[in-house]
């Protein structure tokens, strides 16, 4: 095979998809801390599992739309940094495969990869080496070398994998933190099976049709928020009917291409169409102002179950309705997990609160789509986590709104930020005093090891809980309370005169008020509060100032 047309491109995308589902708990594995919220895995896999949609929706077969929906795709679906670097990666492949319109060779593919590599580090302020940015990288110089003497896509890229791995095992030496805990960058194994999901299209040794029908993974496409959970962006509507369902148990006389006929009829009934599936089942999406039509066709096909059809004029009528104010001048969204912080980010005065954070980051467009729901004209996201920062930065390409992002990394930073807020200020002058405030507090966390490592100076067992400040693991032991306790003892001062403890869904009231007692007692002089954050993963986040 000499040449990749765009059939065979939308035919690795879906492998590459389909070889990362299987691989992305081994990948999330791989986080430097050994703490049960490693994300790279189902980040880079939400972010592709956004590509192939788009690609799915995408009609025919011509190289240039196939690759403009990749990179289309990869921009809305973004999560979590190594989502937001993939989808980087993509946009540069693809900007340089779109320019052909039937099919590329393995030098054409090879400068692409290095195209990918350049936008990827171009989008990272401080790009760092020993990260996936190292490896793709390394790939795109070695495979323009392969390319060379390889015409042969099938030769091409077994040699290009074997100069992934060589690379992606050096990068502990180039970053000490991944030596310590011993594991190879986690994003740049995620680049290695994706690749070798497109190595394996090529072949013909995998099944490389991804089942939406069948996949249960998270998907980030609600918010919570003055009661509004849909985040459909609804300002300009053409098409009335929200129309979904699946169609199952198919008649003898239905194929593939039954299928592809049924999504050339929705495409022409409306648009946002999603008709995915095979012979077992279809799941069909559309937008359309004629449900009925959609319907008929769908029972020429087989049987249909989990029918829903919504009115967006009628949500667009009642959201307006209780909206019904004038815009004002700034707004706020935050992003939290946990329903008592979710609950404390509205009472503080958030507009909107996106249900995410750890092992959960919203994408890119999922930020811009509730930023569009603010009724402001300038709207200020905190996201809460070093990892959704990224994400943040992009949605401000896919937001009507201005939107000003506070890098806020941790919760109790961006309730300290919401807190600073005054109606009266000036957007400068906001922006000064949530920065000024979210650098004004030592923030910490308690959680537990997924694995046996050393780090930071701590030989660290399986199971033992850790206290993590924003630099390291700085108490370890058996006891959640006890580890809390030295956690805490490193954070405050002399002169703290506030100590803020969220306690987790896995935290029992009576243990959290004898964890109060304990504070009190140890510090008299600092104003103690305890409060049921909810939030996951983690038992506790401390917040001192």
């Amino acid at each position: 095979m000499n040449s990749v047309n765009g059939a065979m491109l939308r035919k690795m995308f879906n492998s590459g998809l389909c070889t990362l589902d299987k691989n992305k708990d081994y990948i999330d594995s791989l986080n430097v801390f050994p703490v049960p919220d490693g994300d790279t895995g189902i980040n880079m896999f939400l972010t592709m599992k956004s590509v192939l949609k788009e690609v799915e929706m995408t009609q025919g077969t011509e190289l240039g739309s196939i690759a403009t929906a990749v990179s289309k795709g990869g921009l809305k679906g973004a999560r979590g940094n190594s989502g937001v670097i993939l989808s980087q990666i993509l946009k540069g492949m693809m900007s340089e495969l779109s320019s052909s319109t039937r099919a590329v060779t393995t030098k054409q593919f090879a400068r692409a990869i290095e195209n990918g590599a350049k936008v990827a580090y171009s989008a990272v302020s401080v790009p760092k080496e020993g990260t996936m940015l190292t490896v793709i990288r390394v790939m795109g110089e070695d495979a323009k070398k392969i390319a060379k003497s390889e015409s042969n896509f099938i030769s091409f890229f077994e040699k290009l994998l074997v100069a992934g791995e060589t690379i992606l095992a050096q990068t502990p030496e180039m970053l000490p933190v991944l030596k310590k805990a011993g594991v190879v960058d986690s994003g740049g194994r995620g680049i290695l099976v994706i690749f070798g999901g497109f190595h394996a299209a090529l072949v013909g040794s995998e099944d490389v049709k991804f089942d939406f029908s069948k996949d249960g993974s998270l998907d980030m496409d609600s918010s919570a928020g003055h009661g509004v959970a849909a985040l459909e962006d609804l300002g300009d509507i053409e098409f009335a009917y929200c129309t979904e369902f699946n169609v199952t148990h198919m008649f003898k006389a239905t194929t593939m291409a039954s299928i592809d006929g049924l999504r050339n009829k929705l495409e022409q009934l409306g648009d946002s169409v999603v008709c995915v599936g095979d012979l077992d089942m279809i799941k069909v999406h559309v937008h359309t102002n004629s449900p009925g039509e959609a319907i008929t066709a769908a029972l020429m096909l087989g049987e249909m179950i989990n029918l829903k059809i919504d009115n967006m004029i009628q949500q667009n009528r009642e959201f307006l309705a209780s909206q019904n104010v004038e815009e004002k001048e700034q707004g706020l969204i935050a992003v939290a997990a946990g329903e008592g912080l979710s609950n404390l980010f509205k009472e503080m005065g958030t507009d909107f609160v996106i249900k995410g954070g750890q092992t959960m980051n919203p994408s890119a467009e999922n930020i811009a789509l509730a930023a569009d729901r603010v009724n402001a004209r300038n709207v200020f996201v905190f996201p809460n986590n070093k990892n959704i920062i990224l994400a943040a930065r992009h949605a401000q390409d896919l937001s009507r709104k201005n939107l000003i992002i506070i890098p806020t990394t941790s919760i109790q930073e961006g309730l300290a930020a919401v807190v600073a807020f005054a109606d009266e200020s000036t957007i400068e002058e906001n922006t000064q005093n949530f920065n000024e405030a979210a650098a004004n507090v030592r923030s910490g966390s308690v959680t537990y090891a997924v694995r046996n490592t050393k780090l930071d100076r701590f030989t660290i067992r399986e199971g033992e809980i850790l206290g993590i400040d924003q630099k390291g693991v700085v108490a370890c032991g058996a006891s959640i309370g006890d580890v809390t306790m030295k956690l805490i003892a490193k954070l405050a001062r002399q002169d703290s005169a506030n100590i803020t403890v969220f306690y987790g869904e896995g935290v029992k009231e009576k243990d959290a008020n004898e964890l109060h007692d304990r504070l009190i007692k140890k510090y008299p002089e600092a104003e103690v509060s305890m409060i049921h954050g909810g939030q996951p993963v983690y038992y506790y986040l401390i917040s001192v100032e």
